[in-house]
């Protein structure tokens, strides 16, 4: 017998035609949309304004679609890393991050990741799958602090961009009516600049644009992220030039600091002049150490240092702060290759 398919996960237009399909009225999908997104039931049994034949019919078929993640490990400073079980036994991680004043889930998109860039573990662990719609927005579901959650960031692993199909219903489910209903402004999505799902991005959503780059020379931002070469940084940045950050969201750069690589005032220089005239924040990263990587990190005067250069040439620039370095949670060392 085949498996039965899951519901969470699923628009409401694609409630629509599975009620259809089951043989239930078209109102039906409504129902079934407030149950999993609104009152966040388990089971198909427990949608008790569906009448139980109908319930039956559907549990045919269809199940609800919730697991708890398999492990986790707490860090010192209140970080928590979740390992998620999915995709026939394979495994992805999802960070809990939270602080005074906001509780942030850190989600993942895919099983490892296409991009391989040289100071990322999930890179290294290669790549195996995207994430379904179903496996995303279970991540968000069943992290034990769920009710919590002020902020999403798909800043996990894998590239979002590369898995649109599948994050943009997410993306629906979380700030449509009859889903979460979060404001846009809550959810942040990351990418390195695959330019046809940025142009989607830009297009169809009003979240938070988060882009990766590291280095303002492609030359030397291709040495360490080879997507460079497909997709250039200018080619990304000319794109973005293009709307309008002003009122319905906001860009930010993310930049990983390598020491004596990618911290020096001629770094400070063509990074202001590459984005000059953007609305936008650069975010600076310490680089964190994995193995077999020959880079290293700055300390925090030399982070200081050059986040104020970045600053006197009129750059809005913050510094990160790390967050479950100890239990490799942090930027850039998510990896469940070991789990797998």
């Amino acid at each position: 017998m085949d498996e039965k398919k899951f519901l969470l996960g699923k628009t409401l237009s694609e409630l629509k035609n599975i009620v259809s399909e089951v043989g239930l009225p078209v109102y039906a999908a409504g129902q079934i949309a407030d149950w999993l997104y609104k009152k966040k039931v388990s089971l198909i049994s427990d949608m008790t304004n569906i009448s139980l034949a109908n319930r039956t019919k559907l549990e045919e078929l269809y199940q609800v679609g919730v697991s708890e993640p398999v492990h986790s490990m707490k860090s010192i400073d209140g970080t928590v890393k979740y390992l998620f079980e999915v995709n026939k036994k394979r495994t992805v991680e999802t960070v809990y991050i939270p602080t005074d004043d906001r509780a942030t889930l850190c989600v993942s998109s895919q099983v490892g990741c296409k991009m391989n860039c040289l100071f990322c573990m999930t890179g290294k662990q290669g790549f195996t799958a995207n994430l379904t719609s179903n496996e995303i927005m279970n991540q968000i579901r069943s992290v034990p602090d769920a009710e919590k959650l002020t902020n999403l960031v798909f800043m996990g692993m894998g590239e979002p961009l590369d898995n649109t199909d599948e994050l943009f219903k997410v993306l629906e489910i979380l700030t449509s009516s009859y889903g979460y209903a979060w404001s846009p402004k809550r959810i942040t999505v990351s990418t390195i600049g695959i330019t046809k799902g940025l142009k989607q991005f830009l297009d169809e959503s009003d979240c938070h644009l988060a882009v990766s780059l590291h280095s303002p020379f492609p030359n030397e931002r291709l040495n360490l992220m080879p997507v460079e070469k497909a997709y250039p940084s200018h080619e990304v940045i000319d794109l973005i030039r293009k709307y309008d950050f002003a009122h319905q969201r906001r860009v930010s750069f993310e930049y990983i600091v390598f020491n004596d690589l990618n911290d020096t005032s001629r770094h400070a220089d063509e990074l202001a002049a590459l984005l000059r005239g953007i609305p936008c924040r650069v975010n600076l990263i310490r680089f964190h150490a994995i193995p077999n990587v020959d880079l290293t990190s700055p300390d925090m005067n030399k982070m200081m240092k050059f986040r104020d250069m970045l600053n006197s040439k009129g750059v809005v620039c913050t510094i990160r702060s790390s967050r479950g370095e100890d239990i490799f949670a942090a930027c850039g060392m998510l990896s469940s290759a070991k789990e797998s």
